[in-house]
């Protein structure tokens, strides 16, 4: 079965040594020191051996090519066993089956099948599938020959576990064992998942019943808010088409109003007329003030002058007077003439013209004078002078008077005149007055029924748009059946108060059943997610009851399995165990026992036994029971090292007859053995060898030719361990 190993790096091995197994024995010999260990090392370090103690060595690094002073070390050790799996020993669908495992620097290990990447546990199943088990039985390392007597009694029952081939069942219970922790983990955390999901379905549940409540009150809803929406749309229907009439009706009373109002009050004729009328008022009034005050003015300069005028006479009185000098008759009247023609010119004249007149008047005075002479100074004293000049100034004064007098006679008469145009045009008015009061009054009463009708329709806009805000929130609450209604072709009778009654109960059964929460979609929705959650937890947790009764039922199973092969298995060793014994020392016997379990210790009075944790199930141990020809032996310890050595082979021999493992590693298991012992061993080697693939690390002339192939190891200067094969069978044509 077992092909070749391929070594690499390995400790001495630094270069790439492969060993050919292809005969049923092959026996490496070699010097002390030369590196023939390492071979059986090789072998432990490929099938995923982790002490390095049992490797000699400390670390990882150990195991790897140190380097020479001709061979540089190197950076990683690879080991790789290939084995014949033509009869599928090994559970892989590979005729070969490559196992390799490669060591780093940093310890780190790489372990392959056929190529492949795995992992150790991956490897181990392998292994124990094809009776090649963790505990090193079949491989029996230098100086180790007697270890399965010195191991405790539980060791040496794990050793012979594995050399029977109870390993995969062991494999199996462990597995079992560790889906049944972690199925009893699961159904912790399911139950812990319910536990906390209990009181959450509790609380939906109460809220699932509030809004079953909710319910009934929604459809209580529904037929309030049916019955008040069919209600309010036709009120407010018939309310709109009556408004629009009656503002109809009244936008055409006031068009007709407001033509009739333009017609009799046309503000263009009637305002025209008025202040026409009313500018020539006011101008005949100003032209009267203005005469009054000029002519009043002139009074008083008259009343001036006069009084002036007859203090002059009186001081000139008692004056004589000298004749005056003669002027021709013509002259004067000439001068008269022109002065009364002056005064006519300014009679009912304005001040302008009286004052040309005047000019006019001492143009002519000058005029005379000028042709004339001035009068001497002694014709006339100083106050004849100055009693001329005022009455010269007096006349002047009473023309202006009687031209102002004149134009205030007929300023008064203008104003008269304008008086009684006001007063005709007032009269007249007046009744116009009283008809446009009357059409402005029957306007402002039809404006105010248009501006009524508007406001109720305001009014109404605001209630439907209520209206609307109230569908809104009732189909929110209570969904789109409280607005599938039937139309009403009529009002019911009944008053408007009714209505409102109806508002106020909607009103309040909408709060009501928001305050039982609403439709209540999304707490339903959560209900039934938190209810199929619990239905699911509960047969997740009834399917890990029956995984776990599953799995405690097929970890009992495997521990009767495993009992009832163990109690076969130790049979046959017992058996095979007391013939090779009796061979190898010529007599006696030798047997394996199981070890009696300890009795419990008494408990002291009120001492209670702890049971926080759970008791595991102890199994007994394997006892050695050894019988010597002619010498009595109570303990293994009193066995001489040969004897030791020979009770150790005899036990290997025998678990490897009962169970044959594919092959079966002895590093000088017969270093301790005299000539006759040498010979024995010799035939129980040749009698094993026909049931498993043999390799032996020997001195002993006597196990080398029992073999079929010899190796040898040695090793040069360089500290590097080389091999030479010799096949015995062509050695032996070669010498015949």
């Amino acid at each position: 079965m077992l092909k070749r190993l391929e070594i690499v790096g390995f400790k001495s091995f630094a270069k790439k040594t492969v060993l050919d197994f292809s005969n049923s024995t092959t026996a490496i010999v070699g010097p002390n020191g030369s590196g023939k260990s390492n071979v059986a090392e090789a072998f432990r370090f490929a099938l995923g051996e982790q002490s390095m103690k049992s490797m000699r060595g400390k670390r990882a690094e150990d195991l790897i090519w140190g380097g020479s002073h001709t061979v540089p070390r190197a950076n990683r050790a690879a080991v790789t066993i290939v084995f014949d799996n033509s009869r599928r020993t090994f559970k892989i669908d590979f005729d070969e089956v490559s196992i390799e495992r490669a060591v780093l620097r940093d310890g780190a290990s790489e372990y392959s099948i056929n190529g492949s990447r795995v992992r150790l546990r991956d490897i181990e199943e392998l292994l124990a599938g094809a009776n090649i088990g963790e505990t090193g039985h079949h491989i029996i390392s230098q100086g180790e020959a007697d270890r399965i007597l010195l191991a405790s009694p539980r060791d040496r029952r794990a050793i012979l576990e594995d050399a029977l081939g109870l390993k995969i069942y062991e494999f199996k219970k462990r597995e079992a064992e560790k889906k049944l922790e972690k199925t009893e983990e699961n159904i912790a955390q399911v139950n812990s998942l319910r536990r906390e999901l209990a009181p959450h379905l509790r609380f939906l549940e109460g809220q699932v019943k509030k809004l079953e409540r909710a319910d009934t009150l929604r459809v209580e809803l529904v037929g309030l808010a049916q019955t008040y929406f069919a209600i309010e749309d036709a009120y407010l229907a018939q309310e709109k088409i009556k408004v629009a009439g009656e503002k109809r009706n009244a936008t055409e009373r006031l068009a007709v109003v407001s033509v009739e109002l333009d017609r009799v009050a046309d503000p263009k004729s009637a305002d025209h007329e008025t202040v026409q009328r009313a500018e020539a008022l006011r101008r005949a009034e100003r032209e009267v003030v203005e005469n009054s005050s000029a002519r009043a003015s002139l009074s008083r300069d008259i009343g001036r002058v006069e009084g002036a005028l007859a203090e002059v006479k009186r001081r000139a009185s008692a004056v004589a007077r000298e004749p005056y000098a003669k002027v021709p008759r013509e002259e004067l009247e000439a001068l008269r003439d022109e002065v009364e023609k002056q005064a006519q010119t300014v009679a009912g004249g304005s001040v302008e013209a009286l004052r040309a007149a005047l000019d006019a008047i001492a143009a002519a005075v000058r005029f005379f004078f000028s042709r004339h002479g001035a009068p001497r100074d002694d014709y006339f004293s100083e106050e004849e002078n100055a009693a001329l000049k005022l009455e010269q100034e007096r006349s002047a004064l009473a023309e202006k008077y009687a031209a102002a007098s004149a134009a205030l006679e007929n300023a008064e008469s203008a104003r008269a005149r304008s008086r009684e145009a006001m007063l005709a045009l007032e009269e007249t008015g007046r009744e116009v007055r009283r008809r446009i009061l009357d059409l402005a009054q029957t306007k402002a009463r039809e404006e105010g029924e248009i501006a009524k009708a508007e406001a109720r329709e305001f009014e109404l806009t605001l209630l439907a748009e209520s209206l609307e805000r109230d569908k809104g929130e009732a189909l929110a609450i209570a969904g789109t059946a409280t607005i599938s209604y039937a139309p009403l072709a009529q009002l019911p009778d009944g008053e408007r108060k009714v209505q409102e009654d109806r508002k106020r109960v909607l009103e309040r059964t909408k709060i009501r059943l928001e305050e039982a929460g609403g439709t209540g979609e999304e707490i339903r929705q959560e209900h039934k997610e938190v209810s199929e959650r619990e239905a699911f937890l509960a047969t997740e947790l009834e399917d890990l009851a029956k995984s776990s009764a599953g799995l405690g039922s097929l970890i009992h199973d495997l521990d009767t399995e495993l009992a009832k092969h163990f109690s076969e298995g130790l049979t046959k060793v017992n058996a095979s165990f007391g013939e090779y014994f009796a061979l190898m020392f010529g007599g006696g016997g030798a047997r394996l026992t199981l070890e009696e379990p300890e009795e419990p210790e008494e408990l002291e009075d009120g001492e209670e036994e702890s049971s926080d944790e759970p008791e595991k199930e102890e199994r007994p141990g394997i006892e050695i029971a050894v019988n010597l020809p002619k010498k009595k032996v109570r303990s293994l310890m009193q066995l001489s090292g040969g004897e030791r050595a020979l009770t150790s082979i005899a036990l290997i021999f025998a678990m490897s007859q009962v169970n044959p493992p594919p092959f079966l590693i002895l590093d000088e298991t017969d270093a301790a053995l005299d000539e006759a012992n040498s010979r024995r061993y010799g035939d129980m080697i040749e009698n094993l060898a026909q049931k498993s693939q043999l390799i032996v690390i020997t001195h002993n002339r006597e196990t080398m030719s029992r073999t079929s192939v010899l190796y040898g190891v040695t090793m040069g200067g360089d500290g590097v361990s080389k091999l030479l094969s010799v096949k015995f069978d062509e050695a032996v044509s070669v010498a015949k």
